[in-house]
């Protein structure tokens, strides 16, 4: 589902774009530039048709609960057998970096996994970790030559992030490092919930 982009607000962040009929839950695009748009959706992301979906991984590569979960659950047993490949052949993912395999089943062709930060309470360098885990994501999904790319909101379940905290890093590493893509013109947020969707909301139409 797109936006209607018949409504335009300019403010000094781009041109924010909300679609004519109200609805809490409708999409939300802002243009950064011509060519280059951050979205809000709602919606389950292992259905989104991005070129790349980001998984919210461990270091292990190893299928887990939450996002991890549903996207190997719904991307076949192939995916797990690409992951235990990748892992033999590099070794443990760190904190804040990403690598990319195939998307299996999904709509997507691609599944970038990234690592976000455990919360230990925001004094462990974790603000720090998780702008690199979307900044990774967009690298990897750049040198790729993709076009667009789909976020859930990494760290924010079994690691703990608070959700507040976790989508104002997210919306800034995205803003700092999407306009210096050369491919990359799309990313979205896929909030699960109505919550995850405000909160997002509140930030990207802030900041």
């Amino acid at each position: 589902m797109q936006p209607d982009l018949s409504l335009r607000r300019e403010g000094k962040r781009g041109i924010y774009v909300f679609p004519s009929h109200a609805c809490m839950n409708a999409p939300i695009c802002i243009a950064l530039a011509p060519d280059k748009t951050i979205e809000l959706v709602q919606g389950d992301i292992t259905r989104e048709t991005t070129d790349a979906i980001v998984n919210a991984a461990n270091s292990e590569l190893l299928p887990g609960g939450g996002v991890c979960g549903a996207i190997h659950r719904a991307a076949g047993p192939s995916l797990a057998e690409e992951c235990r490949k990748l892992r033999a052949e590099r070794g443990r993912v760190a904190t804040g970096q990403a690598v990319a395999t195939s998307g299996g089943r999904l709509p997507a062709r691609y599944v970038i996994h990234t690592v976000g930060p455990v919360w230990s309470g925001g004094s462990s360098g974790e603000p720090e970790a998780l702008a690199s885990a979307y900044r990774e994501s967009i690298r990897v999904a750049d040198e790729l030559g993709l076009k667009s790319i789909a976020f859930p909101a990494i760290s924010t379940g079994i690691f703990g992030y608070p959700l507040a905290d976790a989508s104002q890093v997210a919306v800034r590493a995205v803003r700092e490092a999407l306009p210096r893509a050369k491919n990359v013109n799309t990313v979205r947020f896929v909030a699960f919930d109505d919550a995850a969707f405000q909160t997002y909301s509140q930030v990207l139409n802030t900041r």
